[in-house]
């Protein structure tokens, strides 16, 4: 898997500025490696949704060292296509979860609160 220092000196190269310039999306895609520590880290924001979550977490866009303005979307884009070849929908990771029973369990909550409230 690519550091996120990688791909950040990747964006230097593409848009111009220095590496430090990109480092913090960067980081920001990768922080789920901390709760998971292979590939599958990569479905809480490898996606078109995390790259609109990125946008909303670091402004449309960022000025780099060199003086220009660059879309942090344009960013977000680079790093989930080197990390996965295309952007991928949030759905289309969803879809490739495996449903396990428990994760379809639920109980009639709101049942419940109503024949409590009825008592």
């Amino acid at each position: 898997m690519a550091h996120p220092w990688h791909h950040a000196v990747s964006s230097a190269r593409m848009h111009g500025g220095s590496p430090d310039d990109y480092l913090a999306i960067h980081r920001w895609f990768d922080e789920s490696k901390a709760h998971h520590g292979d590939f599958r880290h990569r479905a809480l924001r490898h996606h078109t949704a995390g790259i609109f979550e990125c946008e909303s977490a670091f402004g449309a866009t960022i000025q780099n060292s060199a003086g220009r303005t660059i879309p942090t979307r344009w960013i977000a884009e680079q790093h989930v296509t080197e990390d996965l070849g295309f952007v991928p929908s949030l759905s289309q990771w969803l879809s490739a979860i495996v449903a396990e029973p428990w994760m379809m369990r639920s109980r009639p909550l709101s049942r419940e609160l109503e024949k409590e409230r009825a008592r």
